[in-house]
């Protein structure tokens, strides 16, 4: 893989990465159809510890705050002059439900990293769930209240996001597609679900990445499926810089966008994708 291809991987990252349009399938599928090749799970995983710092960037203060409030949260905060915090601040309960809602992602994922890199990766199964769960978007998103703030976020609701978010293993689910549903549908608003799914993302995209660039270094190209294609670890991190940066502008404009906006035209380009997908590897243009 060369450095212009990287570049291109990278924007695509960058673009779709919090657009609940699924960027693992983008990748999997603009690899397929570029004559490129599959990315691969490392490739995607890597380059998403680019967007990832994006979100750090973009939430810094939100993630400082509930990092600092949840350990002042065990020094007691009962006394007036206590410098703890009380363990039902929305802050803390925040922390405890990003570490909680992490756990089931991480432990599938562990579980079932093989078929990750291999059986899930098929376009057919790309399709299907780029569908499925679009619609599944699209009935959240209208059915749902829309009324509760994230600071009302509780553990029944945050496990439950945290199960959907596990979903997202599955290329074409799409990480914040899945966790964002799961809010509308428990009745969160649209920014506050969005806002949630971001942050909970956090702690696994980063343990999954440094996990798979641990692999990158010690695998053999061409050899070792998890390789991907060759990819090479310049052109990686070449990849992981754009992401970061394009992945950035996008937060910004999805958050704008979604104080007004619905996800009626992700959902509508996610079934048109789909389908697309369906009629080439009907046709035969494409391999699955």
């Amino acid at each position: 893989m060369d450095f212009l291809q990287a570049i291109i991987l990278g924007i695509l990252q960058g673009l779709t990465e919090f657009l609940p349009i699924s960027s693992s399938a983008h990748l999997r599928i603009f690899g397929d159809v570029a004559g490129w090749g599959d990315p691969g799970a490392t490739f995607t995983a890597i380059t998403q510890l680019g967007t990832e710092t994006a979100v750090l960037i973009y939430f810094w203060k939100d993630i400082t705050r509930i990092i600092g409030k949840w350990f002042r949260s065990f020094g007691g905060g009962g006394g007036k002059r206590s410098t703890g915090v009380q363990k039902g601040d929305p802050d803390v309960r925040l922390g405890w439900l990003i570490i909680i809602g992490t756990i089931p992602i991480v432990i599938v994922g562990f579980l079932l990293q093989d078929s990750i890199r291999t059986a899930f990766r098929s376009l057919w199964i790309v399709a299907i769930v780029l569908i499925v769960f679009g619609l599944l978007l699209g009935l959240a998103d209208r059915l749902g209240r829309r009324t509760k703030p994230i600071e009302s976020l509780g553990y029944r609701d945050g496990i439950l996001i945290g199960f959907a978010q596990m979903l997202a293993l599955i290329p074409g689910v799409s990480r914040s597609g899945a966790s964002t549903s799961a809010g509308l549908a428990l009745g969160y608003t649209r920014p506050a679900a969005a806002r949630f799914s971001f942050l909970l993302a956090v702690p696994a995209v980063f343990g999954s990445g440094l996990y798979e660039t641990y692999t990158a270094l010690t695998c053999t190209p061409g050899v070792d499926e998890a390789c991907g294609e060759g990819y090479g670890l310049g052109p990686t991190i070449a990849a992981t810089v754009v992401a970061f940066a394009v992945g950035l502008a996008v937060i910004a404009f999805l958050m704008r966008y979604l104080e007004k906006g619905s996800f009626l035209p992700f959902v509508i380009y996610r079934v048109l994708l789909g389908g697309t997908l369906i009629a080439l590897l009907s046709a035969g243009v494409l391999q699955p």
